[in-house]
């Protein structure tokens, strides 16, 4: 197992990780955290994907990251305007 698999199975955890917890109740899905770990585990998906390249992964991997960091974006412009930490 190569360093770029153990990047792609701990980015793989990482989002049904965030998936589980989001369906049991326990994270909201336009919340911080679960945000940042589907980006997270997208972006560490892409960085698996760079080593042994799948057009169909890295389009519904970057997909996943690039609507996973606008939905970060606007939390953090949400809680500076409420003048709280995200």
């Amino acid at each position: 197992m190569s360093v770029f698999d153990v990047i792609g199975l701990v980015g793989s955890a990482l989002i049904l990780g965030t998936y589980a917890l989001t369906v049991a109740g326990r994270a909201d899905a336009r919340g911080a955290r679960a945000l940042a770990g589907n980006f997270v585990g997208a972006s560490a998906i892409l960085v698996s994907l760079s080593h042994d390249f799948n057009l169909s992964a890295a389009i519904v991997e970057g997909a996943w990251a690039a609507i996973a960091l606008v939905g970060l974006v606007r939390e953090w412009r949400r809680s500076r305007v409420a003048g709280k930490p995200m």
